[in-house]
């Protein structure tokens, strides 16, 4: 276990959340219309509300609020983030409910899993998806440990898992990108990538092999008909220059986003701010990993760090599309 949790912390790294009650003036009444209190009727009592009326009614309150308090079971470490990563918005956003199967792109190191497994319950699923393994020697940091670390991903990620939820828990499975398996096809209720497209983007235009290509496709072919791919990318505004949004400094632009999504069979239904940062305003040279959570590129305690800091993490787009049927004859 020792040696999972640095490989789940290096995937990670890449994707580097009333008035006052005033009292009425009384009306002076018509002394001939005031009745005596001892004549008053007294008021019928209203009826109890039956048992399993009220059994209901507390079991409805609970579940509307079942991610509420799953949120706020989670560890420091993760509610720490909830201000920047706006976890009940987001999903809430992409209409994610208990008992659904969702497909969540690079899982990482589980900061959106742990969160996912016990929201969708017992009658739900979550599948990891991660990157294609032959991606991964183009990562600075994927030695021959690392390699063989990953390898093990398949078991090890539900095996992490098992230990973010105690009961009521979605069943977990996980497939590489590229090689989605036959019986999971038209499965999934909505499928996430949070903080994920950069890489992708990035090594394609690098033409090292069609990994984006790949990743859209099985977004599609594991969605059910009119299923939600929602997408939260970290984002540069159309006008900056192309090679500032190629991938590989984090950032993507929003109309580009749009387009190769669209060309893979999904329409754009809703776009949300709920993830935007207008502080992050980044310039030539600038990587998304000089802000928080990573800090890459500045020393603690330093004026640089600090500045970074105070503008908190990324800018991103958060993206809700729906998928469409392929026409055959198009393809």
């Amino acid at each position: 276990m020792n040696r999972i949790f640095p490989l789940l912390l290096s995937i990670a790294f890449l994707a580097a959340c009333g008035p006052s009650d005033d009292a009425s003036e009384a009306t002076p009444a018509d002394d001939a219309a005031v009745e005596s209190t001892a004549e008053k009727a007294p008021e019928p009592m209203p009826a109890p509300e039956p048992p399993e009326r009220m059994a209901d009614e507390e079991a409805s309150a609970a579940e509307d609020d079942r991610l509420g308090s799953i949120l706020a079971a989670q560890p420091e470490a993760i509610r720490a983030r909830y201000d920047q990563r706006h976890p009940r918005e987001t999903l809430e956003f992409f209409g994610i409910e208990p008992g659904m199967t969702v497909v969540e792109a690079l899982p990482g190191g589980g900061w959106y899993s742990r969160i996912l497994i016990p929201y969708l319950g017992e009658e739900g699923r979550l599948v990891g998806a991660n990157y294609a393994l032959d991606m991964y020697p183009n990562f600075p940091f994927a030695d021959d440990e690392f390699m063989t670390e990953m390898r093990q991903w398949p078991t090890t990620f539900p095996t992490m898992a098992e230990e973010w939820c105690e009961t009521d828990c979605a069943e977990v499975e996980t497939f590489w990108m590229g090689e989605l398996p036959e019986d999971m096809e038209g499965a999934a209720d909505a499928v996430l990538f949070v903080r994920v497209l950069h890489n992708l983007a990035r090594f394609q235009n690098e033409n090292v092999g069609p990994y984006l290509d790949l990743a859209l496709a099985d977004a599609h072919a594991v969605l059910k008909p009119g299923g939600t791919f929602g997408v939260v990318q970290h984002s540069i505004p159309d006008s900056a220059p192309d090679d500032w949004a190629r991938g590989d400094r984090g950032y993507l632009k929003p109309s580009w986003v749009v387009s190769r999504v669209e060309d893979a069979g999904f329409e754009l239904v809703a776009r949300s701010d709920v993830n935007a940062n207008p502080a992050d305003q980044p310039g030539d040279g600038d990587i998304v990993w000089r802000l928080p959570p990573s800090l890459a590129t500045s020393e603690e305690g330093s004026d640089e760090r600090a500045e970074y800091e105070a503008i908190g993490e990324s800018n991103r787009m958060t993206l809700k599309f729906r998928k469409v049927e392929r026409d055959p004859m198009q393809d």
